[in-house]
């Protein structure tokens, strides 16, 4: 079997897992609700310090159904320029909502600065800010921990102009064990936030969006719209509950192995490191070399890794890729990046 460190996207629901998601109980989630998933989303709710929570299929939904409810048609979302919402979310903003996104940045996260330059003027000639949308850990930037203080700037900003948040929370997880604050203090930076199930908590699918109940009832419509609507979907949410209880805490494995993947390959062949918060690894190549011939002899050798540019690697450590494979992965990812010709110029 290959390492694959392409993402945390990539893991397998473990035997007890599986069992947990066979045991589950169940019920018409459209109709009548399913017991199983209304349990996930009081849990989530209560973990986040919000009122309520709604599950749906992906964190991508869940993103989009939050615009949807909060910026109308013919308005302006206030992002920076490198967030999922933008880059991985084919232009759902636009197509389903018929809002427009204004980056407020042009690389890395967002701060309270970078948006209060970024707010336009009120003007007849210009769209009307409707929503804040901010990233936290940050996908782009290398898993990057936005600070609780950072967060609190950026919301008094929005609130100044009478502007809600969104916060894309789907490696909050990551952002709180790393960092040792809670997912309800994270939470409370924004009026509703998303988190994801399928990533770090290796669960197969899921996340939820967590806020005031109105929005959250809104958030169905949106969900039903866009067709996310599920019946007997206890059996997804009894995964994402048993990820809850047992794959939180071990979420300190993954960012000790992505700091031994920095701390192996930095430097090597002449590549940049960025140094990782959590369980993202970034890695900028030197003028010269590119990433795809790089990528092809990586798997060749049995390492999968992603190419974010052709000059940036992204290495994702995750439930299925122990200590010994983030070595081994680093040792063959080592001798490619030192190789002076091949497989640079290939």
């Amino acid at each position: 079997m290959p390492i694959d460190l392409r993402s945390d996207t990539v893991t397998k629901p473990t035997p007890a897992m599986r069992q947990a998601m066979a045991a589950a109980e169940v019920g018409d989630d459209e109709r009548d609700g399913d017991p199983t998933t209304r349990r996930l989303e009081e849990r989530v709710a209560a973990f986040l310090g919000k009122v309520a929570a709604l599950f749906f299929p992906s964190g991508g939904m869940a993103n989009q159904a939050a615009v949807w409810v909060f910026a109308p048609r013919g308005t302006e979302v206030l992002v920076d320029a490198g967030a999922h919402i933008v880059e991985g979310e084919i232009a759902g903003i636009a197509a389903l909502s018929g809002a427009q996104i204004l980056p407020v940045t042009r690389d890395g996260a967002m701060t309270a600065d970078d948006l209060r330059r970024g707010i336009r003027t009120p003007s007849r000639y210009s769209p009307a800010a409707s929503l804040v949308c901010v990233e936290n850990t940050h996908n782009g930037a290398g898993g990057k921990i936005t600070p609780v203080g950072e967060l609190r700037a950026i919301q008094r900003v929005a609130a100044e102009h009478g502007l809600p948040v969104h916060l894309d929370g789907a490696r909050l997880w990551n952002a709180s064990v790393a960092s040792g604050i809670s997912l309800a203090e994270f939470a409370d930076c924004a009026d509703t936030v998303m988190v994801a199930f399928s990533k770090g908590l290796g669960a197969p699918v899921g996340a939820a969006l967590a806020g005031p109940r109105r929005v959250v009832d809104k958030a169905w419509t949106a969900r039903k719209l866009f067709g996310g609507a599920m019946r007997q979907s206890g059996v997804l949410a009894a995964a994402a509950l048993y990820a809850l209880d047992h794959h939180i805490d071990r979420l300190d494995d993954d960012h000790r192995n992505a700091r031994t993947l920095a701390r192996m390959l930095d430097g090597i062949g002449g590549v940049a490191v960025v140094p990782p918060d959590t369980n993202i690894v970034m890695i900028d190549l030197p003028a010269g070399r590119r990433v795809s011939p790089i990528a092809r002899a990586a798997t060749e050798r049995g390492v999968l890794i992603s190419e974010w540019t052709p000059t940036r690697i992204r290495l994702v450590t995750h439930l299925d890729a122990s200590a010994d494979d983030v070595r081994c992965a680093a040792e063959i990812l080592a001798g490619l990046l030192a190789a002076p010709f091949a497989p640079a110029l290939a």
